[in-house]
């Protein structure tokens, strides 16, 4: 490994610095989205029983057990849940949009690793392949060994910024898709939230 990263000089040292700082990232985000997720269906079941009880001390209890965005989300709404339906939802969507930064911390660096390390092993290539044809023109003499190993060093940089990109680009992706997932998860909760109180100001069970 290190002949590899001694044979690609300075650019390979980057690129390994970028994968290294993204592969912590995909860590760091999955093990966030592990522990932030929750079963939305179980704690609607559990809330709605509250609300149409008229115990909204225990869905607030409920909301406020948990540790996951949708459980922040629900505590936020029951803290302004005696104003209008309008400024409910608008402070509603604030709590989301504070949510939905949360999970989206730091997947820009898996953007810019999937973008930059193939550019970086290209530059590395190209800068290879330059000072492989001035040490050519300044000896004279053409080795055919010489000149294939020099382009085979020059290359390597090139497969090394797409191996570092392809699993980021990947990476990126599904955890993207985490966080969409998550918005639509929220944005339905607070839909729950003002039917079942609409149902309950209305006196009558939803049909």
């Amino acid at each position: 490994m290190l002949e590899y990263m001694r044979a690609g000089g300075g650019i390979m040292w980057i690129i390994a610095l970028l994968s290294f700082v993204a592969l912590a990232v995909v860590l760091e985000r999955l093990f966030f989205f592990t522990r932030s997720r929750t079963d939305p269906g179980r704690l609607e079941v559990g809330l709605g029983r509250a609300l149409r009880d008229g115990d909204l001390q225990t869905a607030l209890a409920l909301a406020e057990a948990g540790n996951s965005s949708l459980h922040r989300l629900f505590a936020a709404v029951f803290s302004c849940w005696e104003l209008p339906d309008e400024t409910v939802r608008l402070l509603a969507e604030r709590r989301i949009r504070r949510e939905l930064y949360r999970w989206e911390r730091h997947l820009p660096v898996l953007e810019v690793t999937a973008r930059v390390a193939p550019l970086l092993g290209l530059l590395g290539t190209v800068l290879g392949m330059v000072e492989m044809f001035r040490s050519l023109h300044q000896g004279g003499a053409v080795d055919a060994i010489a000149v294939t190993g020099g382009i085979w060093k020059a290359l390597f940089t090139t497969v090394a910024g797409l191996v570092a990109a392809i699993p980021m680009v990947l990476a990126h992706s599904l955890l993207q898709g985490a966080v969409d997932s998550q918005a639509e998860t929220l944005e339905r909760g607070v839909d729950f939230l003002l039917r079942e109180r609409a149902v309950r100001e209305a006196g009558r069970p939803e049909s």
